[in-house]
């Protein structure tokens, strides 16, 4: 078969519908379809059945996804090497990172890259999913935790500090809070599906439940969205907060653990002259060097 067709079988037994595998490879629902049943077709057996949740594999599909992966795997390998020779200071980087970065602190330091090096495409993925470095979903990652992937460079840029902020308009029908008890008395927005602010909050002996959350939302840019209109308090890393007219910081004593702010590549691809000039300037812009 055509390698096309079994990256897209890949794909849509991974993704586990067309259009979950459309959203993951920027192909269209249709150009899948028609792949899967070329696939089919070429096998002469049935790959797929269709099921409420999307599709499911078949017996025959599930024989072929092991060998689908290692044939995924060693075109990323071929893919890398090649890239690997490339010796242009120009061409497409591709970039991941949260969505509150990539909304809120790449956009400028894209800026002055791109100024400095017109020559360098540069590709930005927001996305709160870890991408997956070996299968070149993006040559670099800014990550807010230490990546373990093997064959991947890491390196330690600096900690984020965090901090509790909320609307003027907000803190003048509640008041500014001088304590964890006054603190508590004030709107919050918090995650949907997430217990991370949950969990959070009872770590400084607030028995809170998801219900103390008035405004809820996972999407971290729209979170950020709803404190700056006064819908509740809400924390943010102090770089996006402190540059944010609409919002100011709570002065109540909330000991916020860090974010540790990691870069990531594979290492082939990292020596790649415009993935290094890009990793500079994402060194440089995210404000540090302290280890690898």
């Amino acid at each position: 078969m055509d390698w096309a067709l079994i990256r897209s079988f890949l794909a849509v037994a991974e993704a586990g519908s067309l259009s979950g595998a459309a959203r993951r490879t920027g192909q269209s629902q249709p150009t899948l379809g028609r792949h899967v049943k070329a696939a089919e077709a070429a096998l002469g057996a049935e790959l797929f059945l269709r099921v409420p949740e999307g599709l499911r594999l078949t017996e025959a599909g599930q024989s072929l996804l092991g060998p689908a992966r290692e044939m995924a795997e060693s075109a990323a390998r071929l893919e890398t090497l090649a890239l690997g020779r490339d010796e242009r200071l120009s061409g497409t980087v591709r970039i991941t990172a949260s969505v509150v970065v990539s909304h809120y602190v790449l956009p400028g330091i894209i800026a002055r890259l791109r100024a400095a090096e017109p020559e360098i495409e540069v590709e930005l993925v927001p996305s709160d999913a870890a991408e997956n470095l070996l299968f070149r979903e993006a040559d670099i990652a800014v990550r807010m935790f230490r990546p373990t992937q093997l064959d991947v460079v890491a390196r330690h840029l600096c900690d984020e500090t965090l901090a509790l902020y909320a609307a003027p308009s907000l803190l003048e029908r509640f008041g500014r809070p001088a304590s964890l008890e006054d603190l508590a008395s004030l709107p919050f927005v918090g995650f949907d599906r997430s217990d991370l602010i949950l969990r959070s909050m009872r770590a400084f002996g607030l028995e809170v439940d998801r219900h103390f959350f008035g405004v809820r939302c996972d999407d971290q840019a729209a979170f950020w969205r709803l404190v700056c209109a006064g819908c509740g308090v809400g924390a943010m890393q102090t770089r996006i907060g402190d540059a944010e007219p609409l919002v100011e910081r709570l002065a109540v004593d909330v000991d916020l653990p860090p974010l540790p702010v990691w870069l990531a590549a594979q290492e082939d691809v990292r020596r790649v002259p415009r993935v290094a000039r890009v990793w500079e300037a994402l060194v440089e812009g995210l404000g540090g060097a302290e280890t690898w």
